[in-house]
């Protein structure tokens, strides 16, 4: 990640900054994943009053976790989902230059 196109931010999460070196292209994803991040533990907190940041912070993760994790289950279950997709998208061109 040498080079021009390397970015030094600092981003907060939890109210604890955390310095970064990104690809510039990546600063607006970045930016938007910490903010939603933010808002998720900022619910947390307002659901669970007794509860600190740190378990806000963790239930989170977890959330996160468990959605990458059915997102991972859900590709593997349905492995030519794409293939079926780019198939259906040359037919489609053909049938459209043939028609």
């Amino acid at each position: 990640m040498e080079g021009q196109d390397t970015l030094n931010i600092t981003v907060l999460i939890a109210g604890r900054p955390y310095p970064l070196k990104i690809k510039a292209g990546d600063e607006h994803t970045i930016r938007k994943i910490v903010k939603d991040v933010n808002e998720k533990i900022n619910k947390f907190q307002l659901n669970y009053i007794k509860k600190d940041k740190q378990d806000c912070l963790a239930m989170t993760l977890l959330t996160y976790a468990v959605d990458f994790h059915k997102a991972q289950t859900d590709k593997e279950m349905t492995p030519g989902a794409d293939l079926s997709d780019k198939i259906h998208q040359l037919d489609g061109l053909l049938d459209s230059l043939l028609g």
